[in-house]
């Protein structure tokens, strides 16, 4: 039998670490040692399939395992938009620098060219005034590192 902590570290380096394993009350999950109340993939699909092959009622599969309806549905949609892999959570958030796209760069790096001194705070009106968007100093410092980082 493998390492239980080995399985738990697994978990939680893919991000898909149960974080309410307690709430797990699926008599399957209390039974068996299979069932893995940390396992978040096997507790949502273990939880579709009360509902789509056991015909529990939603509101009494989502209680049993843990989540709510809207939570419910959210997996429901998910597994049906992508399968299993629908089931493993998300980064949540931007995936990408929204505000300062490359045209918002382009013009740092102008306003750079002219003025080398011209400091992330003064970018900031610069770039509200030019493109009417609200950008936070720090971010632009970190781009502007990151940048530098690449050009090496």
């Amino acid at each position: 039998m493998p390492n239980p902590d080995a399985k738990l570290q697994t978990l939680q380096q893919q991000g898909t670490l149960n974080p309410r394993p307690k709430d797990v009350r699926d008599e399957l999950f209390l039974q068996n040692g299979f069932f893995d109340p940390r396992d978040l993939v096997q507790v949502k699909y273990e939880m579709l399939r009360r509902v789509e092959t056991d015909g529990k009622p939603v509101t009494e599969a989502a209680g049993s395992f843990g989540f709510s309806r809207p939570s419910f549905y959210q997996a429901w949609s998910a597994f049906e938009q992508d399968g299993l892999a629908g089931l493993v959570p998300r980064k949540r958030g931007p995936k990408q620098a929204h505000k300062l796209t490359d045209e918002v760069m382009a013009f740092i790096g102008e306003k750079l060219q002219e003025e080398p001194s011209v400091r992330p705070a003064e970018l900031v009106g610069l770039i509200r005034e030019h493109f009417g968007t609200t950008v936070h100093p720090r971010s632009i410092e970190r781009r502007l590192r990151r940048h530098q980082k690449k050009r090496r």
